[in-house]
């Protein structure tokens, strides 16, 4: 398990600001140069700098670019010149989800289809090792969790090509969508679209600043120095571990006692719990008051999902309140791996826990399928699959 890096974007963010603020918390300087080499790209080189921005101290990190490219690039261009490097794979993967989520957010600003879009000369060295730089210096800080506040994206309006459009720009804007936003401060663009792509591809969770233990705090500079106001980038990240920590997420839970709903409604209350986007359901038998005896319902739903398990339960209870908790959840990595039994194909779902180790599972509603199709009993269909989980598992350890 690797370190936990948190992006603070009070004042937005852009491409040279995650370089500057990685940089400034400790990603070494030599490293991440001779890495960007590997891209095969020439006509730049970079610089660093101390700065000041408003009271803050911040590392400035520029690319001097003393030739560009002949024309604009194509998505399919910047393919092959990540293809091509010799940078390490998750790099180089990472590194294209985030050219590939620019594409998508410039082609839905200027209506045209994503392999149309094209990367022009003005920017595009920039944007390269910008997205690269940021990808690689995580790389190198053996960042394996990346989690982020909600972004400041500015305020007022800005000149373009295209002509004055509103902070945000229809590309920040698009790549806006589906993480918290908010306009604060100066009358200017505080995120670009290569800062927004980067962050929308590298943070798993956004919200407010988790539980860490701090070993480096950096600050990257962005080019504007608005009066007044500390533009930078503000990172933490956390010491390296000594031991394997279990990721971590936010979750509603959501219960409420009931003493007065006929049984027969359970079963239809916790299919519309799941359906509304509950993850689990559960009902606790208990004594209530005047000792008649009920049951707490109880589930846990993902915090956007609130208002529509709240909504369920208000219609098809007869809850009159319900008890909401945020509370932090320690999970373990999972995954799923298909595997074939006589008589179909069933979805396990693989754990991991640490040096190798896994626990297994296979997905219920798969193997009911299966065993109301064929007439097999479920018990056996549910063991076949997990033996044959456990050869493929052996065979892949021994190739």
């Amino acid at each position: 398990m690797g370190r936990h890096l948190h992006f603070d974007c009070y004042s937005g963010i852009s491409g040279d600001m995650v370089l500057g603020a990685l940089v400034d918390a400790g990603t070494p300087w030599t490293q991440l140069v001779n890495g960007l080499k590997r891209l095969q790209l020439k006509g730049y080189h970079l610089r660093q700098r101390n700065v000041q921005r408003g009271a803050l101290h911040a590392t400035k990190v520029d690319v001097i670019i003393r030739r560009g490219f002949e024309r604009p690039l194509p998505l399919s261009r910047i393919r092959r010149i990540l293809t091509r490097s010799t940078l390490p794979a998750p790099v180089k993967k990472k590194s294209q989800e985030v050219f590939d989520r620019l594409a998508d957010a410039e082609s839905v600003a200027h209506r045209v289809a994503a392999q149309d879009v094209h990367f022009h000369e003005v920017g595009v060295i920039d944007s390269f090792i910008d997205v690269v730089g940021g990808v690689l210096g995580c790389h190198l800080l053996d960042v394996t969790r990346i989690t982020a506040s909600p972004i400041n994206v500015g305020a007022g309006t800005i000149q373009t090509s295209h002509g004055l459009l509103p902070v945000p720009g229809p590309a920040v804007a698009a790549l806006a969508t589906g993480i918290p936003v908010y306009s604060e401060g100066p009358r200017c663009e505080l995120s670009t679209p290569t800062g927004m792509a980067l962050i929308k591809t590298l943070a798993s969770e956004f919200g407010p600043a988790p539980i860490m233990k701090t070993a480096a705090v950096g600050y990257g500079a962005g080019d504007l120095d608005p009066e007044g106001w500390p533009n930078a980038l503000r990172v933490f990240l956390s010491e390296s571990p000594v031991h394997q920590e279990l990721p971590t997420d936010r979750i509603m839970q959501i219960e409420t006692n009931l003493d007065d709903l006929t049984p027969q409604a359970y079963e239809h209350v916790m299919d519309r719990l799941f359906h509304a986007g509950a993850v689990d359901v559960a009902l606790i038998p208990a004594v209530m008051k005047r000792s008649r005896p009920g049951v707490i319902l109880t589930c846990l739903a993902p915090c956007e999902r609130t208002d529509a398990i709240l909504d369920v339960l208000f219609h098809e209870t007869t809850a009159l309140g319900i008890r909401t908790h945020e509370v932090p959840r320690h999970i373990l990595p999972r995954r799923f791996i298909t595997v074939k039994v006589h008589g179909g194909t069933v979805r396990m779902k693989v754990a991991t826990l640490g040096s190798g180790t896994e626990k297994a599972a296979p997905e219920y509603a798969d193997c009911k399928t299966i065993a109301d199709r064929t007439g097999i009993p479920l018990k056996t269909i549910m063991e076949k699959a997990l033996r044959m989980y456990c050869t493929e598992r052996e065979r892949r350890r021994t190739q």
